[in-house]
């Protein structure tokens, strides 16, 4: 992989998703809204804020990594574009990893604006040394939720990805804990819950910054690791019947 080639793929991807407002706009500003609203705007104390910081980090790194490759791979792949970049030197997995990239950097500009309310503005108070580890674990949940963006752009048409894309990140936002804890779900939903890959992030980031015991940060990585697998197994193989 060229990195000339790998950077300026990435550059033409990050130029793409600000020329789409429609895009950029709702995944970077949602989670930001949505956290001033809960944590600001409703009654709220240090605490509950901080905690909040945790699941809305998770949430600012969902947005767009299955928006951002599930319906943008949908819409290249039934535009033509990835059969044009079959005769191209550009490699697959350039393109994939450039993507990868692109996400993570649009990820960063909302989680920012997150961690600076929550900081300034919901007197949430954490070491240097937690905020950047926050900060890079938040970075690296675009991982596997871009697993499930790329099957769901390779396998669905561009305006079934919409609908998919939606369903599948206001589900496990909601579902997951990320507005509000699974404690005051019904118990058939809290044992749902641990099935979603938004549930045991929002754990592990609670764990970070000390909210929560470590006993079970060990539990929650490996079933993290053991679900990214499988989301890759499955994009794999929706990407291997579309792959150029």
């Amino acid at each position: 992989m060229s990195s000339n080639t790998f950077m300026n793929e990435t550059g033409a991807e990050i130029l793409k998703s600000i020329r789409a407002p429609e895009f950029i706009l709702p995944t970077l500003l949602f989670p930001v809204v949505f956290y001033t609203m809960f944590a600001i705007v409703l009654p709220s104390t240090p605490k509950t804020a901080t905690y909040l910081l945790a699941s809305f980090g998770v949430f600012a790194a969902m947005g767009p990594a299955i928006f951002g490759f599930g319906v943008s791979v949908a819409n290249e792949r039934e535009r033509g574009w990835l059969s044009l970049k079959r005769i191209t030197p550009i490699s697959s997995y350039t393109y994939i990893a450039s993507k990868l990239l692109a996400t993570i950097i649009v990820t960063a500009f909302s989680l920012l604006l997150i961690y600076l309310i929550a900081g300034l503005a919901a007197d949430v108070s954490l070491s240097t040394r937690t905020w950047y580890f926050l900060l890079f674990f938040h970075l690296a949940c675009v991982i596997p939720f871009s697993f499930i963006g790329l099957s769901i752009g390779f396998y669905f048409s561009s305006n079934s990805a919409i609908a998919i894309a939606n369903i599948v990140f206001l589900g496990l936002a909601m579902l997951g804990g990320l507005w509000m804890p699974i404690s005051i779900f019904p118990s058939a939903l809290q044992t749902f819950a641990e099935f979603l890959p938004t549930f045991h992030l929002a754990e592990i980031a609670l764990i970070t910054i000390e909210l929560k015991d470590t006993e079970r940060l060990f539990q929650h990585s490996c079933i993290i690791f053991i679900m990214s697998i499988i989301f890759a197994l499955i994009a794999l193989v929706t990407w291997s019947k579309q792959r150029y």
